[in-house]
């Protein structure tokens, strides 16, 4: 079984610069729930794996991230697929752990937990963070326009950037495209 690694907000969730801070807040993009079922349903282990420094912050507290979670779990379930496992860093851009895309430790702590490499697999993101750390993971990084993926799609243009975002990301407008054209290849 491969894998698929997500990022959450933006990619499967409306995103918000307030942070998502309740079960409220989340709201999922349509077809994202649909499109993750459908990858599950076609033989791909789907794990996600989320900067989540509101809880650092004060934003929101853990019970109310794995409310989220679950309910996420519960979407998913209901469409006849499953998460394998959310995987999320809680501390501040400023801490210098290794789990905060862009560096690679969530992508470590989902090999270590699910038994499989990410090496080689899909990272759908929408932001530069996450491209940069599926890129130097070995995964295959492709970018959504949804969230901050538009802001990002501007980003990898700029010269100063393409040194770190290779031209050979894919980009698509949601997650559910994204999904389609992996499956299709």
């Amino acid at each position: 079984m491969s894998l698929l690694v997500l990022d959450r907000d933006g990619v499967i969730n409306h995103d918000s610069d307030d942070y998502i801070r309740s079960l409220q807040d989340w709201q999922p993009i349509p077809g994202s729930i649909e499109a993750i079922a459908r990858a599950c349903q076609a033989g791909l282990q789907v794990a996600i794996a989320t900067n989540q420094s509101g809880l650092s912050r004060g934003y929101f507290t853990l019970d109310t991230l794995e409310e989220i979670h679950q309910h996420l779990c519960q979407l998913v379930e209901e469409q006849g697929g499953s998460i394998a496992g959310i995987f999320y860093c809680p501390h501040l851009p400023d801490e210098g752990c290794d789990c905060r895309k862009p560096g690679t430790g969530l992508l470590k702590a989902m090999e270590a937990e699910l038994g499989q490499s990410a090496s080689g697999a899909w990272f759908i993101g929408d932001s530069l963070k996450d491209l940069q750390a599926g890129r130097a993971h070995g995964c295959r990084p492709a970018l959504v326009t949804t969230g901050k993926g538009e802001k990002t799609r501007q980003q990898l243009a700029s010269p100063d950037v393409a040194i770190n975002a290779p031209a050979d990301i894919p980009i698509y407008d949601d997650l559910a495209s994204a999904i389609d054209a992996i499956l299709s290849a």
